[in-house]
């Protein structure tokens, strides 16, 4: 008896085999939180047997975990009946604890997971006395936890399937655009070395920069799906700061802004281009969002654990649509921008194992921060 309940136990799980793929590893990451759940609801009550039954979408089929509780005193009836689903119907509300069936001092509840459909997903109660109210009650809000959990492992296995076609999609972009660019630009080159100074050669050099501008935002759109090896090694973060200010100089005199950052250095474990990389992007925003004499503030704070890093203006700050959006990809309120600024930045902190934010600040303006571990793992 007890071997043909071990392998319903185990009826449905998925081989070894199907651990590569991320959807698949959303299945199995299901299938260990159903059987938590099932254990779980074993040890808070009086259950004989529980069932879920919920749709795999990475096989196309249905899978079910059962769990079987231990009592010599109790039992086991035969439960084929209970496999026909014929008591299922759309009435029973979804997340609701239903009284389907009694045997003797046995009685079967059943909540369904979700709405009724052709493949119900549901989880199925044997206990050996009724359960109460509280009990009830209890069963129901771990039968919600479920549900949200499956949902959200198929939202994640949706995305982790439209990032890798992304992906196949800009590694295919790269090479279709990269060579055609690259001939362009020497053609370019050649008419800008060519031809009279005049309007002819200012036409060819806007050719030459907007080529350029272009395989920078290929670049950018590149990056942007691709995991970098970090080249990691200790830089002085004023350092990186102070080159990026340089960068912007002309722009910072053209508005007569004054920047103010720490004289004090701070050296960390990063990867130097990336992070100035960071820099150019937030002083950018900062200065392109600041009035005519207004102040850029670059502020850091050491702790213990990590190093918080502040870059604030006094623009007009973000809308609450901004605040949501900023580091979506081709997200931009500046005019020409590509989107991909904020969302690289972002990525790039995160490879860093650090944290990128935004905010508006009391008194006007933005303020982006950033957190960056001092010992790395």
């Amino acid at each position: 008896m007890m071997g043909s309940r071990q392998k319903l136990a185990v009826e449905g799980a998925l081989p070894s085999s199907t651990m590569g793929s991320p959807c698949r590893r959303y299945s199995t990451d299901i299938r260990s939180a159903c059987q938590r759940q099932v254990e779980q609801l074993a040890e808070q009550l009086p259950i004989v047997a529980a069932w879920i039954v919920y749709q795999d979408q990475n096989q196309g089929t249905r899978q079910s975990f059962v769990h079987y509780r231990q009592k010599p005193s109790c039992s086991y009836p035969d439960l084929s009946y209970l496999d026909s689903e014929v008591w299922l119907v759309d009435s029973l509300p979804a997340l609701k604890l239903s009284e389907v069936a009694r045997e003797g001092s046995l009685t079967a509840f059943v909540c369904p997971l979700g709405e009724y459909s052709s493949n119900p997903e549901y989880l199925l109660l044997w206990t050996y006395e009724p359960l109460s109210a509280l009990q009830q009650e209890w069963a129901e809000q771990q039968a919600q936890f479920l549900f949200n959990y499956i949902a959200i492992c198929r939202e994640c296995c949706r995305q982790q399937a439209e990032i890798q076609l992304l992906e196949q999609v800009i590694q295919r972009t790269e090479h279709q655009l990269r060579n055609p660019l690259a001939m362009i630009a020497l053609y370019a080159e050649n008419l800008c070395l060519g031809l009279p100074a005049g309007s002819m050669q200012e036409q060819a050099m806007n050719i030459r920069e907007t080529v350029n501008e272009l395989s920078t935002s290929l670049t950018d759109l590149l990056y942007c799906g691709q995991q970098v090896k970090l080249r990691v090694a200790p830089h002085d973060l004023r350092t990186l700061l102070a080159e990026s200010i340089k960068g912007v100089q002309p722009w910072i005199e053209e508005k007569k802004l004054h920047i103010r950052y720490p004289d004090k250095p701070v050296t960390l474990a990063v990867d130097r281009s990336q992070l100035k990389h960071v820099f150019d992007n937030l002083l950018s925003n900062a200065v392109y969002f600041s009035p005519q004499g207004a102040t850029v503030t670059c502020h850091w704070q050491v702790f213990r654990h990590e190093v918080l890093v502040e870059v604030s203006d006094q623009g007009p700050g973000l809308s609450e649509e901004d605040l949501k959006q900023v580091f979506t990809p081709f997200y931009s309120r500046r005019l020409g921008g590509t989107g991909l600024g904020l969302a690289i930045a972002k990525k790039i902190i995160l490879d860093h194992q650090g944290s990128l934010w935004v905010q508006n600040l009391p008194e006007g303006g933005a303020q982006f921060s950033f957190s960056l571990p001092r010992l790395r793992t």
